[in-house]
């Protein structure tokens, strides 16, 4: 299979199904900002891995987000008022409640915060914090979309409970690292 089809090269792409629309259109920038949050959750879990050891929860949770995040795209590529839904497309309810075990699982080990915390720290911590600003995008585009089609109530929830994880784990990381976690300075106005 060739890698360039050239199909492209007038601004139009397809969806899945073959249904030809504009690369701005509202579905494609929808997927491709999961596609970019995908890709840069990548190079979190190359970082994670050097902190980490295989077996932790969280390394082998990042793995699973990335295979969600792949099921998320399929399903946002597909406009299901020309082209049925395909069932690797769909995600199941499961997907929402690793999220939301992992951050109770993380949480419970992590001093309480009472201010607003300034993204960095360690390099793992920073690009979970990079993942996080993505993600929240992404769920911007998400429901920009949901005002010209449906949008799947789980789709919305799992990327919202992902950038919530993503800030819990930054936690975590600089925790791990040995990073102290700074809190927003006001009086650096």
């Amino acid at each position: 299979m060739k890698i360039y089809t050239k199909t492209g090269d007038e601004g139009m792409t397809s969806l899945v199904g073959g249904e030809r629309v504009s690369k701005t259109h509202i579905r494609v920038e929808s997927y491709g900002t999961i596609d970019e949050l995908n890709s840069h959750i990548g190079l979190l879990t190359a970082h994670v891995e050097e902190l980490l050891p295989a077996d932790d929860p969280d390394v082998i949770l990042l793995e699973a987000v990335q295979n969600h995040l792949f099921v998320v795209g399929s399903y946002l590529a597909t406009n299901q008022e020309n082209r049925e839904l395909r069932e690797k497309a769909i995600l199941t309810p499961n997907a929402v409640e690793m999220l939301e075990k992992a951050i109770d699982r993380i949480q419970d080990t992590l001093p309480p915060f009472r201010a607003f915390l300034l993204p960095g720290g360690g390099v793992a911590a920073s690009q979970a914090h990079v993942c996080r600003t993505v993600c929240r995008r992404a769920e911007r585009v998400i429901l920009a979309l949901s005002q010209e089609a449906e949008v799947n109530d789980l789709v919305r929830q799992y990327v919202n409970r992902l950038s919530d994880y993503l800030f819990i784990l930054a936690r975590k990381l600089n925790i791990v690292a040995g990073k102290e976690e700074k809190k927003w300075d006001i009086s650096c106005r």
